[in-house]
């Protein structure tokens, strides 16, 4: 069976999140997506354990109505490093957790705690726990592993055989790191990071994966590719879009090349930092000039989440009436976002004709992306949206496909 997953996110229980990061609400509003498998975060914030509990564990993962959860939690190490780990029960997460206790000054007060641990003894504890971790955000310029490594052994010493995944984020996707020879044995995850529960932040990246059924150990053997079991699609943003994917300043956002940016002394005009951007990391750690995908690679489809594509057709905002309404309309009738972002036939649904025609340009690609950087994310636009589709070139291929 295919499963979709976002397997990081955060509770409310985490800085600057959203009071809605709750249970029922994260498992409505996943269903909405499409998402069946949805990590908890924060599994080691006491408060947000105690909810976790009151849900029914089954090997490993915990449901509510039809949405299924996996204990996860982003940890930040000695030397701001974040990591994501996929812990396997309670009893394992309470593990960590007094593992952890004695070195963090904030982990029964944030979500996402610091703890005064490397990434190669945080790996360790993942081990004797039974859980899996990876770099989180792996390109981020801030707070990820090549921010201040070079290597997975670098950041993780003896532990990095350990190490079976690494998660994309937002700057990132599967032909920027499968330019990085030491990735090509490691599974990509693409999750969606998201600090609240609207429609354009949770799920707005996933990975599928083909499993048995819906496990810890499924899920596991899926991320380490066992007996069958893998992960057959990765779907996020363009990279483009993230905020950090080209080297600008954090004050102006003025960018600027890697040439330019030695020039000055990674100083702008302005006196501002320019922050070093996920494309020129990528660049100065690659092997290869154009991506070597390795056989066990799957596809990465690029989505722009549908709120966003029905706010640019009606020229209003995101989070308005106007786009709520449409966006509830087709949900209502196709069952989910990635059915009518990719797969149903959505001329005659009822709808705003310009949502129809910027969905329809979206499938045949006619996307400008605009790059972000220096932390202000990049924008996408969608052209040639008043144009008759009968005769459009072959669509976006379905995710059913994969």
């Amino acid at each position: 069976m295919h499963v979709n997953a976002d397997l990081h996110i955060h509770s409310k229980y985490s800085m600057a999140t959203s009071e809605k990061m709750d249970l029922p609400t994260l498992a409505a509003e996943s269903g909405k997506k499409g998402i069946h498998l949805v990590g908890t975060g924060d599994c080691l914030h006491p408060k947000w354990l105690d909810e976790i509990k009151k849900l029914k564990e089954n090997n490993g993962v915990f449901k509510l109505n039809e949405t299924v959860f996996v204990l996860t939690v982003e940890v930040e190490d000695a030397s701001q490093v974040h990591h994501l780990l996929i812990v396997p029960s309670i009893s394992k997460a309470e593990e960590l957790y007094e593992c952890m206790r004695t070195r963090s000054n904030n982990i029964d007060s944030d979500g996402r705690p610091n703890v005064r641990l490397t990434g190669e003894e945080i790996a360790q504890a993942a081990r004797d726990a039974g859980a899996l971790i990876g770099p989180a955000h792996a390109f981020t310029p801030w707070t990820a592993m090549y921010a201040y490594h070079n290597s997975l052994k670098d950041c993780y010493g003896t532990m990095a055989e350990y190490v079976y995944f690494i998660e994309l984020g937002l700057s990132a996707d599967t032909s920027y790191a499968d330019r990085i020879s030491e990735l090509r044995c490691l599974t990509f995850l693409s999750n969606s990071d998201a600090h609240s529960p609207y429609v354009n932040k949770l799920a707005r990246e996933f990975n599928r994966f083909e499993m048995n059924d819906i496990s810890f150990e499924e899920l596991k053997m899926a991320i380490i590719r066992e007996k069958g079991r893998k992960p057959v699609l990765n779907v996020g943003m363009y990279p483009e879009e993230g905020k950090y994917n080209e080297s600008a300043c954090i004050r102006c956002f003025k960018h600027y090349t890697m040439r330019e940016s030695i020039i000055k002394g990674w100083t702008c005009s302005c006196g501002g930092k320019i922050k070093k951007g996920v494309k020129d990391r990528v660049n100065e750690l690659a092997a290869y000039e154009k991506p070597m995908h390795p056989p066990h690679r799957p596809p990465y489809l690029h989505l722009v989440p549908l709120s966003e594509i029905i706010a640019m057709a009606l020229g209003i905002g995101t989070n308005t009436k106007g786009v709520q309404k449409i966006w509830n309309a087709l949900i209502e009738r196709y069952g989910s976002e990635v059915t009518v972002l990719v797969d149903a036939d959505i001329r005659d649904s009822g709808v705003d004709e310009r949502a129809i025609n910027a969905i329809l340009a979206f499938r045949e690609g006619k996307v400008k992306v605009h790059p972000g950087g220096g932390g202000q994310y990049g924008h996408v636009e969608l052209s040639d949206t008043k144009r008759d589709f009968q005769n459009s070139p072959e669509p976006q291929k379905s995710l059913f496909e994969f």
